[in-house]
């Protein structure tokens, strides 16, 4: 009878329950998380477009939406998520070019990408309530 050659078990891939929880890493999967909001948020955007092509009656629903409390709080997620994703790609840029690959580098980078961010989203609100 013809043996069939058995395949040997290959080693699990290290993942999450193997690795100790590092900055950097959590910044990675934020990155990925802002990534997929984004999606969100511009379908978001799209309706408020649409409803402005569309006319008064439903721009002034897409405007009453964002302009209640919770339209206001995922405007303040999405520029959250949009200014925190971009900085993110500066850094992976800033990677592309062979800087700040050291251990000291990519904390520093990721602790700027997410007070930066946070920084960023508080002055352009601040700014826009102030020119409204």
């Amino acid at each position: 009878m013809l043996e069939v050659p058995q395949k040997k078990a290959r080693p699990l891939s290290p993942h999450l329950q193997i690795y100790r929880s590092m900055f950097t890493m959590m910044m990675s999967i934020v990155h990925r998380m802002t990534g997929g909001a984004l999606y969100v948020g511009t379908l978001l955007v799209v309706w408020w477009l649409v409803a402005a092509a569309i006319g008064p009656e439903a721009f002034a629903v897409a405007n009453d939406f964002f302009g209640s409390i919770i339209g206001r709080l995922i405007l303040f997620g999405y520029t959250w998520a949009l200014l925190h994703h971009m900085l993110g790609g500066l850094r992976h840029f800033a990677w592309d070019t062979g800087h700040g690959f050291g251990p000291e580098w990519r904390e520093i980078l990721a602790k700027a990408n997410l007070a930066g961010s946070i920084t960023l989203t508080i002055l352009i609100w601040i700014v826009g309530y102030l020119v409204r």
